[in-house]
């Protein structure tokens, strides 16, 4: 009975539709390049935004740490933290979804 059921299973991937070759239409979304220049728009003031509140926080660490005020200095390096953080999201989304579009393609 169990030799009978595996047979069965081992012929079940033969009877399904295992060849599918459907591509994506990129070009079926109307308004598709202006939203790719808005996208990259707002990943650049992202970039730029960041390094700048990096800097901001740099300095306002320093000034935080040189006159002995460590509830200046805490902010100064939670700012840096967070600027950081924010420039490898907007560096890496690019990656990431590039990345995960390809996992993606390899699934059939």
């Amino acid at each position: 009975m169990l030799l009978e059921l595996a047979n069965r299973l081992a012929t079940l991937p033969a009877a399904l539709p295992a060849d599918i070759n459907i591509t994506p239409n990129s070009d079926g979304l109307p308004g598709i390049e202006a939203l790719r220049t808005i996208v990259g728009a707002v990943m650049t003031g992202g970039l730029i935004l960041s390094v700048l509140a990096l800097i901001v926080a740099a300095i306002v660490w320093g000034f935080g740490a040189n006159s002995s005020n460590p509830h200046l200095a805490s902010r100064g390096k939670t700012g840096v933290l967070v600027s950081c953080g924010a420039a490898v999201v907007c560096g890496a989304a690019v990656t990431l979804v590039n990345f995960f579009w390809n996992v993606g393609q390899t699934v059939s």
